[in-house]
Formats: structure tokens, sequence, C-alpha cells
């Protein structure tokens, strides 16, 4: 189908086959009736070429709408949290960490507990790598209904399952040629996690519903805040995908072993978040100081982001007074014991405090025979998850003890 004396107007090479027209007559055809086939024949032809571009128009315009949201999304937390604060020296550490696997292609995996900043991490690591003027796509693994997780990676096709009514672009694709931020990627079902692992280690898949395959360029930066070695250990996470997304492991410090960074977090957050609610800046004061610099912050970042802007609402005459609320977990200031009568509280230092903790884990442990999940588990017993639980014992160098 092609319109008349289309052959004169445009290169060969431009011409297209859309398609047969089939007609059958039991009379002769003559000269004219060829011609009303041509004309019937062009038309269709246009309608079906205009049907084609129109649907490659709309996927280009999804694709442009979903990269705006994902680039006001960026905005929104440039504007909210800002560049990260680093006057402790784990912190400048990590960015040190970061400023080095930026320089490689290699999987990231981030690991720290909810609420410590995971995700500005990634951004940074994006920003110093080759690929900073590509795409940064972020996916909450977490989020995502386990039946939609091979869409939500892939894409799929028009009919490809009920409800797919048009093409769908996943975020591998929406990534090429930048990076692919996975938060939360203990989520990942297992069923996916063989797919994922192809991606990574060939660069190619189909989208559900194709047999088409694609290539990208994707680098994937992960995070999470379980124990995913205990979860391979588990079967619950693949081994080979474990080892192929910690090629670069950073571990960003919760907020409490960095409390040089909480002051001036402080002060940054009051300033952004009084500006942002076009309400009137706030100082710390020194009782407010104290408050902060005593407090476990269990939330870490985002609790302490949470706790100013809250303080700064509530505020009443230039001053925070009772409504600076901090909680009932408050860090340990001094050892267990009280101290005598008119003297100073001691203080422990991070090492002791480690040392503290430590022992406590092992309390707890001890008390439920060394069984971290269920209602009679340590980690029940301490308030935290068993993911957490079982971090923290990684990180203070805790074993189970091996049946004899």
């Amino acid at each position: 189908m092609a319109a008349p004396g289309a052959a004169r107007l445009v290169p060969a090479w431009v011409l297209q086959v859309l398609g047969v027209v089939a007609f059958f007559s039991r009379k002769r055809l003559e000269h004219h009736d060829l011609n009303w086939l041509r004309v019937f024949a062009d038309h269709a032809a246009v309608a079906v070429a205009n049907a084609r571009a129109f649907e490659e128009i709309e996927r280009l315009k999804e694709s442009a709408e979903r990269e705006r949201d994902y680039l006001r999304a960026a905005v929104r937390i440039a504007l909210q949290q800002g560049e990260i604060i680093a006057e402790s020296l784990a912190m400048k550490r990590v960015l040190e960490q970061a400023r080095a696997v930026a320089q490689s292609d290699s999987s990231v995996l981030i690991l720290g507990e909810s609420g410590v900043g995971k995700e500005l991490i990634a951004a940074r690591v994006h920003d110093l790598s080759r690929r900073r003027d590509g795409p940064l796509v972020k996916v909450n693994c977490a989020s995502v209904p386990r039946e939609l997780f091979e869409s939500e990676f892939f894409g799929h096709v028009r009919g490809a399952f009920s409800g797919a009514a048009r093409d769908r672009q996943g975020r591998f694709l929406l990534a090429d040629g930048g990076t692919l931020f996975l938060d939360e990627v203990g989520e990942i079902p297992p069923i996916l996690q063989s797919k994922l692992l192809r991606v990574l280690q060939e660069g190619s898949f189909e989208a559900v519903g194709d047999d088409r395959t694609r290539k990208v360029d994707v680098r994937v930066i992960a995070a999470t805040n379980r124990a995913l070695e205990s979860e391979v250990e588990a079967g619950t996470f693949r081994r080979d995908l474990y080892y192929r997304l910690s090629v670069l492991p950073v571990h960003v410090p919760p907020l409490r072993e960095r409390r040089e960074d909480i002051l001036p977090m402080a002060r940054r957050f009051l300033e952004n978040t009084a500006r942002r609610l076009n309400l009137p800046a706030r100082p710390l004061t020194a009782e407010d100081e104290r408050a902060l610099l005593g407090y476990a912050f269990p939330g870490n970042v985002r609790e302490l982001q949470n706790i100013v802007e809250r303080a700064l609402v509530l505020s009443r005459d230039g001053s925070f007074g009772p409504e600076f609320e901090l909680g009932p977990a408050r860090a340990p200031a001094a050892p267990l014991r009280a101290a005598a009568p008119g003297a100073k509280p001691p203080v422990l230092t991070a090492a002791e405090l480690q040392a503290l903790e430590r022992q406590n884990l092992l309390n707890a442990l001890e008390s439920s025979s060394f069984r971290i999940a269920g209602d009679a588990g340590a980690a029940r017993l301490l308030g935290m998850s068993p993911s957490t639980f079982a971090y923290r014992m990684k990180q203070l160098g805790i074993q189970r003890p091996r049946p004899s």
C-alpha cells in the first residue's frame, strides 16, 4: 500500500510495505477498477502509518513524562535535604568510598539502617560517575506489587496481560545510559532474582509478552537495611545475585554513631524547612542541643528531619520550648549505675558505648537461647526487626555458637 506516484517523490529506501489489500471479483477488472483499488490502498496505508506514528508519539510522551517525574522528585529531595553533611569521621569515610566506587561501572550495594540517607549516597555516586549526564532512575522494591515486578523492571507490550492496554517501558530501559537505583533490593521476589541477575551479567532482557531481546547500558546501585548474607544462608536471596550486587559495598553508619553530624544537620533542616513552609527561622538553644545529642535516633536522619519540622511548626515566640519532644528512646549518656550525689555523671566513649550495645545483644541472645526471630526471639526482646538485629550482630562481631 503506497500513495500514487510515491516512487517518483521519495527514494526507494524510504518506502515501506505496511500490508496487502486482497480483492476478489467474478468479473473482469477494468483499468478504472484498479484505479479505485489504488485509491483505497493509499487511504488504508495513510491510516496504518498514522496509527503507528500516534503509537510512537504516545510511547515517547510517556517516557518524557516519567523522566520528568523522576527529575521533579530529585529536585524535591535536593531542596528538602540539601548536600550531605559530613562533619564526622565516619561520614567522611563514606563519602571517600562513594568517590572511589563512582569511578567504576561495577554494581554498588549500599548497606545501612532505615533512614540513614542511602538514597543520597546513591545520588552522590551517580553524580561523580561518567554517567552523571544520564538518568538516575529509582525503584522502591518494597512498594511494587509482587505480580507487577517484571513489568516494572522490564516493561510490557500491549496485550501481554489483562489490563495491558498499551506498551510500557520498564525502569531498565528508562535508565539506559545512566544509573538504576534499587532501593530495598531485599524485597525482590525470588522468581525475579534470576532475571535481574541476567540483566546484570549480560545487559539484555525481554519485555513481558515480547520475544525481542533488548540491550541496555545500565549501572545498578542497590540498597537495603536487611542482612542479605543471613537471607542468602536462609535461601531467600540468591547467592550469585548477592555477590553480583555487592561488588562494591558501602556501609552508611547510623546517626547515633556519627553524633558530630547531628547539630549541623538540625540547623540545615531548620533553615530548609522554614523556607519551605514560609515560617520564621528558629535557632537551636543550648538545651535543644543537649537534647539532640543525648537522643538515640532509632529513626536516624529521617527522624531528625521530622523532629525538627514538628518543633518548628509548633514553636511559640521564637523558641522551641516543651514542643521539642524527642520521644522515649534516648541514648545512654552514662553507665547503668547512678552517679554519686553532687558528682558529674560519667560519659561513655564511642568504644564503651559499642561494648555496652554488644553486651546488651549478647544478653538478649542468651535469654532467648540464641533464637533471633519469633515471639520469644532476641529481636523481639529489644524491639528490633530480626534483619536489623542480625545486621548489628555482624557489625559487632557476634556469632551464634555452633551446635556441639
